[in-house]
């Protein structure tokens, strides 16, 4: 029997009895409603409206847009919810996952790499405070994934690292962020990605370790973050084969489904071994990794039968309604399974909604301190402004902990000065769109700041040539922006179609500086480069202060959280 008085909904009595008595006046319709998380972009505003107006849509989330529109979709929605609605983002980086006008405060493996437990903590209250001032009461994140294949192209820098103890503890310091600031963590993706060198949007992939390696490393971060009162778990199209097994003996290799469609995982490790009370969800049901697992038909039911509480995104909303009624009437669901669910999702609007309350929800600010504070409603607008500012301080400050110099085999080349190298060949790889900006006209205006003469080179305008007539005083420098992705498989550098002119093909003959901002494996690509360096997130504040760095007026100190030599012997030499 599930007790809403204790972990991790802690709910008063008067919470509990919104929540039984609002189960209660439900139709099986309304409760089917419940379990869905829709993509507010995904429909017409009059749409979604009466949706939300019948109660077939429990939660929603809203891409990033700016912040007045999102207020704006919620004010609308709100206006005609019978039930409170749970608003998500991925409030993974900070609160440009709300909004186009919020933070980017940072990548997780950015955090991470400034090795500063306050930085983590004030990274959960920027993602808090900027996700709860448009309305959101719920963040997909933390990633907790452990970075284990320098391979896989969608964890990346969005986890912690490859140190599965840096991730336990990083991810502990978040969610207690972020829920003490009244937004609850959906911690995410059970049973863990980063192991597999593929991506489950594409297709279902697999968490290889052993059993005793897999309680030992994923089981033990979600543990932990269990007993630290996390409020909700999104779930993988991942596959743990060996964990699965172990709960079920009768399971061959083949019969193991994803844990998103996975009664031994859900149920059995959440539920029984790790005692979760919480909001389970399903990661994206539009992705590869569910879909060609089961029947479609079969395989909604079946997810929340086995142990899943809500269903994040559709294919076809109102086909997958259908299936969960039709999955009610053919047994492969049962009404006390769908009770359970809606009580927990219930439960959690309860936590986080102000159920039965005044539903307007104005937010969060930072004092001065970075304490979260009140209803931003009841401050200025200069609250609000300083709380952005503060917000980009900390980026500042986390950028200026993590730029980490993983290589420097060239003792001479840094600190780079207008001395040594009056002229800087600049070659940009990858986007070049940062946020507000361009990656290579920042470093240019900030070079030539400092004296430089800056040469941005083009590699369709030269031709290949020899090495006896290269500047001795020019310094080349690379600034390579390669993001991790989801429906891509790899994360490496392309390089010119043209001889590849812009490789660092002459690293005997000239200095060079490789300087990755967003992937922290690209030292694979140009094993040979005597100073590489790792920034983690590509924005203008971090551009800034590499240059710092390279330029000597600031040291170095960030602490790698994987292993960006790639496990490659002549990435050392």
């Amino acid at each position: 029997m599930l007790d809403l008085a204790k972990r991790p909904f802690y709910l008063n009595a008067e919470q509990i009895h919104w929540v039984k008595d609002t189960l209660a006046h439900l139709t099986t319709e309304q409760k089917a409603g419940q379990l869905f998380c829709v993509m507010g972009g995904d429909y017409e505003k009059d749409e979604l409206k009466e949706l939300v107006k019948k109660s077939r849509v429990g939660g929603i989330l809203f891409r990033p847009a700016p912040a007045e529109e999102i207020c704006e979709n919620y004010r609308l929605l709100d206006e005609v919810a019978p039930v409170p609605l749970l608003k998500a983002a991925n409030l993974e980086e900070g609160g440009a996952g709300a909004t186009t006008d919020g933070t980017l405060f940072g990548w997780p493996m950015m955090v991470g790499a400034a090795n500063d437990d306050g930085m983590v903590e004030k990274f959960g209250k920027v993602c808090a405070a900027e996700g709860q001032s448009v309305g959101v009461n719920w963040t997909f994140s933390p990633v907790c994934d452990i970075d284990m294949n320098y391979r896989n192209p969608i964890t990346n820098v969005r986890t912690y690292g490859s140190d599965k103890d840096k991730v336990k503890k990083n991810t502990q310091i978040y969610v207690e962020a972020v829920q003490k600031c009244g937004v609850a963590a959906c911690a995410k993706h059970f049973p863990g990605d980063g192991v597999d060198y593929r991506d489950h949007h594409l297709h279902p992939t697999y968490n290889s370790l052993s059993a005793e390696e897999w309680y030992g490393s994923y089981g033990a971060v979600y543990q932990n973050l269990i007993e630290h009162d996390l409020l909700s778990i999104m779930v993988g199209h991942i596959v743990q084969p060996a964990v699965q097994m172990e709960i079920n003996p009768k399971l061959s290799f083949a019969d193991c489904l994803p844990a998103s469609q996975s009664r031994e995982l859900l149920t059995g490790v959440l539920r029984e071994k790790f005692g979760f009370n919480g909001v389970i969800t399903t990661d994206a049901t539009i992705m590869g990794g569910y879909c060609m697992a089961m029947e479609r038909r079969k395989a909604i039911p079946a997810s929340v039968m086995a142990g899943c509480d809500m269903i994040v995104f559709n294919t076809n909303l109102y086909e997958d309604y259908s299936y969960i009624l039709e999955g009610l009437k053919t047994g492969l669901l049962t009404e006390e399974r769908l009770d359970d669910a809606v009580t927990r999702i219930l439960a959690l609007k309860a936590k986080v909604c102000g159920a039965g309350k005044d539903r307007t929800y104005t937010g969060l600010s930072i004092d001065g301190n970075g304490a979260c504070i009140g209803n931003a409603q009841e401050h200025s607008a200069g609250a609000q402004d300083m709380s952005l500012a503060q917000a980009a301080g900390w980026h500042r400050e986390c950028a200026d902990k993590s730029v980490t110099l993983v290589k420097s085999l060239a003792p001479r080349v840094l600190p780079v000065t207008k001395e040594k190298y009056p002229q800087i060949r600049l070659i940009t790889l990858g986007k070049d769109e940062i946020p507000g900006g361009s990656m290579a006209e920042t470093a240019i205006e900030l070079l030539r700041q400092r004296g430089f003469a800056v040469e941005h080179y083009q590699p369709f305008a030269d031709d290949l040539h020899g090495c006896a007539d290269l500047p001795k005083n020019r310094l080349t420098l690379y600034l390579a922006n390669y993001e991790q992705a989801s429906n891509q498989t790899t994360v490496r550098i392309n390089w010119c179609p043209k001889h590849a002119l812009d490789s660092p093909r002459f690293l005997n003959e000239e200095d060079c500086i490789f300087v990755s901002l967003a992937n922290p494996y690209l030292l694979q690509d140009v094993p040979r480069v005597k100073t590489y360096i790792n920034a983690y997130t590509a924005t203008k504040t971090t551009i800034e202060t590499v240059i710092e760095k390279l330029t000597g007026e600031s040291e170095f100190k960030g602490i790698s959280p994987a292993d960006a030599f790639c496990g490659l012997p002549d990435t050392r030499i």
